[in-house]
Parts: structure tokens; sequence; C-alpha cells
């Protein structure tokens, strides 16, 4: 007898069994509701721009700026009282500070290394996530080195990041974010940190980085110039799930704390995956693209706005992310949450 002949001989519309009950109102549907978007959830990127500068409005992504270096105060401050309490910082920084190893990343005064300082001073209980990779400081856009070819080094690449690291653990940073997906980074990292006494700064691990479409706005936003650039010799192939896997378990045996999946909605599969395998909380990144195009969605008035990014965002958790990287973190805590 399968499960749908336990009463063969009531008609379907005499079966005691209606999931519709759990549906009848609000209170109920909220009552059993299996996932649920909190504050707790979000990290909200935030894109620095250096002393001096001004406001600069992101026209690829609506209500999205970069925060001058001389007003990070204010805009943390802000984003403590709406009750997000994570953030990850991404530098923009001037081109003539760029080159082809990307040096200015492990400036102990660079632009990251004194925001880190200076958000650290005056609120020591934000939890601050930084971008490592060298991509915001190349004069070419890649993440990493490159030979005379445009091949990205992997070793050279890595020996960097260390470096990046070391200066970002040294300003108090929480967690160092590796988005470059260069092999064997995390393990060099874990070491580095561990040697240099910073044991209690984490590793958040671009685990499952896609060659996507969707991060056009965003290398707008930090002025990369990299928005035509080829980056798939060393970002996944976004027709394979079972090399993200791979390299999630490969990240978490080499010292990651926390494992990240990026794009998100195109890759809720790869979240289920890698969440079934995974000892350590899953992060996913809705990125730059696909912010845009719920904000241009709604903007022409062909969605309603909370309850897409909701529905989003509840696809994300019930997937099993723990924790959301999202422009619209601010939004979300003053419309929805």
């Amino acid at each position: 007898m399968n499960r749908f002949q336990v009463f063969p001989d009531l008609p379907i519309g005499n079966n005691h069994i209606r999931p519709r009950r759990l549906r009848i109102n609000e209170n109920i549907r909220s009552l059993v509701q299996e996932n649920k978007l909190q504050k707790t959830d979000l990290i909200l990127p935030l894109f620095i721009s250096e002393k001096g500068t001004k406001r600069f409005d992101i026209e690829s992504l609506p209500g999205v700026y970069r925060t001058p270096y001389d007003d990070l105060i204010n805009e943390i401050d802000g984003i403590k009282k709406l009750g997000i309490h994570a953030i990850m910082l991404f530098p923009v920084i001037d081109i003539s500070r760029k080159d082809l190893l990307g040096t200015e990343a492990y400036n102990p005064d660079g632009l990251i290394q004194n925001s880190i300082r200076k958000i650290k001073e005056t609120f020591p209980d934000m939890i601050i996530f930084v971008d490592v990779a060298l991509d915001p400081y190349t004069t070419h856009g890649h993440d990493g080195i490159i030979n005379e070819k445009g091949y990205v080094l992997n070793d050279e690449t890595v020996e960097v990041l260390c470096k990046q690291s070391l200066s970002y653990a040294a300003c108090g940073v929480d967690f160092v974010c590796p988005s470059d997906m260069m092999d064997g980074r995390i393990a060099a990292i874990r070491t580095t940190l561990d040697t240099e006494g910073y044991t209690g700064t984490g590793i958040l691990a671009y685990s499952a980085k896609y060659a996507s479409a969707f991060y056009g706005p965003f290398r707008e936003a930090i002025s990369s110039g990299a928005r035509s650039l080829d980056k798939k010799t060393y970002q996944l192939n976004p027709a394979n799930s079972r090399e993200a896997v791979r390299e999630a378990i490969l990240d978490i045996q080499e010292g990651a704390d926390m494992v990240m999946v990026k794009p998100g909605l195109p890759y809720l599969d790869i979240v289920t995956r890698i969440k079934s395998e995974s000892e350590v909380p899953v992060v996913i990144y809705q990125v730059s693209g696909e912010y845009a195009m719920l904000k241009c969605a709604a903007q022409n008035n062909l969605i309603d706005e909370k309850a897409a990014v909701l529905e989003s965002l509840l696809s994300m958790k019930r997937a099993g992310a723990d924790l959301i990287v999202t422009y619209y973190a601010k939004w979300i805590c003053e419309n929805i949450l």
C-alpha cells in the first residue's frame, strides 16, 4: 500500500487529511512557518571611498552608495540603529594607488585598514567582515597577480593574500573573507594568522564563487574596471555542482570557519548540497545583479518589492543559508523586519 491508499474507500472530498487546516489564517500560518528571516541573518556590504571624497550614489544599484571615509562613523551609527550587527567592507581607491601586484592591499595605513580601526574604536561590537582579493587594488582588475599572458598566478597570489589578511587582522577585523578562488589560500591564510598570534580572527571562505553574469554592478561600484574580464580560470563553471561541494569541503578542511555560495538565487541547489556536507555555517551572497533586477522590476511596477524581496531571501533560508549578504539589508530593516 502506498501513501495515497491509506483510506482507499473515502472519496477525496471526505478525506480527513487536509493540509489546508494549517493555512486557514495568518496566525496559524505564522505559527507553523518553517523558516523566518531575522535581522541577525543579515550582513550589509559597505563600499568605502577615500578621505576627502563625497558620497557617490551608484547608478546601477539604486539606494546603494559609496560611503566616504570621513562619514564612516555616522554611517555605522545609522546601521546599528536599524539593528544590523554585521557589515562587509569593500574599498574604492584612487587609480593612482593601483598597480600590477596589488601592493596597496596590505598597506598598514590603507583605506580598509584605517576603516577597521576607526569602526572598532567607536563600535567594538560591530562584526566586521572584509573582502580579501586583489581586484580593487590591481590596474587590470583581476583577483590576483597575472603573468605576461594575463593568466592569474596561484601561489604568488596566495602569498599576497596572506599579507593582506594579516594586515586586516592586525587592525581588529573579525573575519577575513578570501573571494579570490585560488587553490590552497585558506590553509595558507590560517597558518599565517595563527603563526602571528591572530588565532581569534575568523575566515569566511568564498568557497563556491561562480563565474557569473550577475556581478556587473559590483564592478562599477568599486571601480575595478573588470566588467568584461574573463575570470573563468579561477571562478567556478555555472554548470557544475560537485566541484562546488569539493571546494567547500577543502576549505573547511583547511580551516574555514564559514563557507559562502555566490551568487544567491541561481545557486540555491548548491547551498543545499553544501549545507548537507558542512559542519560550519553556510553563507549566501545576494549579489549586485540580483539586487539590481529586483530594484528595476519594482521601479517599473512589475513586482511588489516587499513581497518579492522577502520571498527571495526566505528561499535562501529555506535552501539552508545561515547568513545572507545583501544590499537590501538596510531596506529590509526599514520596511519589513
